[in-house]
């Protein structure tokens, strides 16, 4: 058995696994809110619609991450690890988008929910709402930043 390869595969799965929870954790939490303001409210849709979409984007990050090591260790393409340490390698390369790609989904989704509450009583101030769910944001983009770097770098 080639434990490098199950290692790289593991921080794979990791990334767009864990990072997907997070997601869909934070999607459904503030989808969950702004059906209640749609239902009484269906004018909104468009406004809320972004606030729904913005925690999902780190499962997107992870997918990107996955599909990097995947790239590099024979499965899309590339050559399977040598070690097992090289695939620990790529296991902790993935780790912070896994970590930080959850925590920050969850957080952004709450951060959405309030701001489903703002548009629900004062609509002109989405904007308010879509920017303090991007701050979140920053947290993610560091975390996919990260194992970018490290992934490309694995290796070189």
């Amino acid at each position: 058995m080639n434990y490098g390869l199950f290692f790289a595969l593991l921080g794979a799965a990791l990334a767009v696994g864990v990072a997907g929870m997070g997601s869909a954790k934070g999607v459904g939490i503030a989808s969950e809110a702004a059906a209640g303001v749609i239902t009484e409210e269906p004018d909104k849709f468009g406004k809320l619609l972004v606030l729904q979409l913005l925690p999902g984007t780190q499962g997107l990050y992870g997918l990107i991450i996955s599909v990097m090591v995947l790239l590099n260790v024979g499965i899309l393409g590339g050559t399977a690890p040598e070690s097992a340490v090289q695939g620990l390698t790529y296991l902790a390369a993935c780790l912070p988008m896994a970590i930080g790609g959850y925590f920050s989904a969850a957080s952004q989704g709450r951060v959405c929910v309030t701001g489903v509450h703002i548009v629900a009583k004062r609509p002109e101030e989405s904007s308010k709402a879509i920017v303090s769910a991007s701050l979140v944001e920053l947290y993610a983009l560091l975390a996919f930043i990260v194992s970018f770097l490290m992934v490309i770098n694995i290796g070189a």
